[in-house]
């Protein structure tokens, strides 16, 4: 069953492998594993979650959206998404970005290295909120107790998360124009166009998590709803139309999953450009390791277990959060692409070690 639910996952590997060898060389084989990889980690919650709402729907609805929902995730955020970035942040239009992605590297490579403060800027805050958010939760299980004790009880702040995330804007955009003025390099507007794009990042984070929380509670309400009819109908003895309440909730739960899609991908696009700033392998990466959330959904669908390793959550957010602290440094440092990319196989990698140790310690302690 496993090799059967991931053969077009690997099938995807093979090729996509071989398109970065062909179109890069060998070099370009590690970025694209590196970046399939950090895909695969920072989506995992996301596939956790997906299995978990997916197994309320009908089998058409399933299939719609694995379906449907791959090709939105993998050609919209994973192809689309990428090149949008870059011709807001270069302003080209996006077919004049992705022609000079595929003909003219070297300027490409220019015109993606001096937008890039801008796009750190606003990838890192949305990552950083991302973060925030889930580690000021106070959560039953915890990773790093030490660590996320403290934490938690600071998270009772309201709205604590968006004001430590503009504290470190201000802080980025002040260092990065105090660094421009004494090496002469940058001008001071690009100071504000940092600041700008960090808190169009902020926006962006809470517009899409409010979008989410709204289809949520559409979702929850008319939940709601079906229950109450399926009890009234019960209770009368009389036949009820089951199709449309089921139909209606399971399309709120179908657009539901999709804003979550979305939000999740945004993590492995931004998180992508601390890598490469290379569109096309960025997609070969980024497609493969959505290739395999996908096929992991439906594994965990079929299997019907999701909380085995319950810290591979923790270690995929915490993973977030370094590479928010990594985009904001390299406003105007450079970091390495390895490093880059260990820190997040290492951090889930960790808590990987660190679900399996616990699941010994409870089976031994039973």
């Amino acid at each position: 069953m496993l090799v059967k639910t991931f053969r077009w996952a690997f099938a995807v590997t093979a090729l996509g492998l071989a398109a970065g060898v062909l179109y890069d060389g060998w070099a370009a084989l590690g970025l694209v594993a590196v970046l399939a990889v950090l895909e695969v980690s920072l989506s995992f919650d996301n596939a956790v979650i997906n299995a978990g709402i997916l197994k309320k729907m009908s089998a058409f609805w399933q299939k719609i959206f694995l379906t449907v929902g791959i090709v939105i995730a993998v050609f919209g955020m994973r192809l689309v998404f990428p090149v949008v970035i870059v011709a807001i942040s270069a302003r080209l239009s996006p077919w004049k970005a992705v022609h000079l992605a595929l003909t003219d590297k070297e300027r490409y490579e220019q015109l993606v290295t001096d937008a890039h403060p801008s796009i750190a800027a606003f990838g890192g805050m949305f990552l950083l909120m991302i973060f925030l958010d889930f580690i000021l939760t106070d959560r039953d299980i915890k990773w790093l107790g030490p660590v996320e004790r403290p934490l938690a009880k600071l998270g009772r702040v309201d709205m604590l998360s968006v004001c430590v995330a503009l504290i470190v804007l201000l802080v980025s955009s002040l260092t990065f124009a105090a660094h421009a003025h004494q090496h002469g390099g940058v001008h001071a507007d690009k100071a504000q166009t940092v600041l700008l794009s960090g808190a169009l990042g902020l926006v962006t984070y809470m517009v899409v998590h409010g979008l989410s929380g709204y289809f949520e509670h559409r979702l929850e309400a008319e939940e709601e709803r079906e229950h109450e009819a399926e009890e009234e109908a019960e209770r009368s003895g009389t036949p009820r139309s089951a199709a449309a309440l089921t139909g209606k909730a399971a399309f709120f739960m179908f657009l539901y999953l999709e804003v979550l899609d979305a939000s999740f991908s945004f993590d492995g696009v931004i998180g992508a450009f601390a890598i490469t700033n290379d569109i096309v392998l960025m997609a070969l990466g980024l497609g493969i390791g959505a290739m395999y959330v996908r096929s992991l959904t439906v594994y965990l669908v079929r299997q019907g277990t999701l909380d085995d390793y319950v810290y591979l959550e923790h270690g995929a957010h915490y993973a977030i959060g370094a590479l928010a602290v990594i985009l904001l440094v390299t406003i105007q440092y450079e970091i390495s692409e390895i490093v880059t990319g260990l820190i997040g196989v290492v951090l889930i990698g960790w808590s990987f070690w660190s679900s399996v140790r616990r699941n010994k310690a409870l089976a031994n302690a039973g």
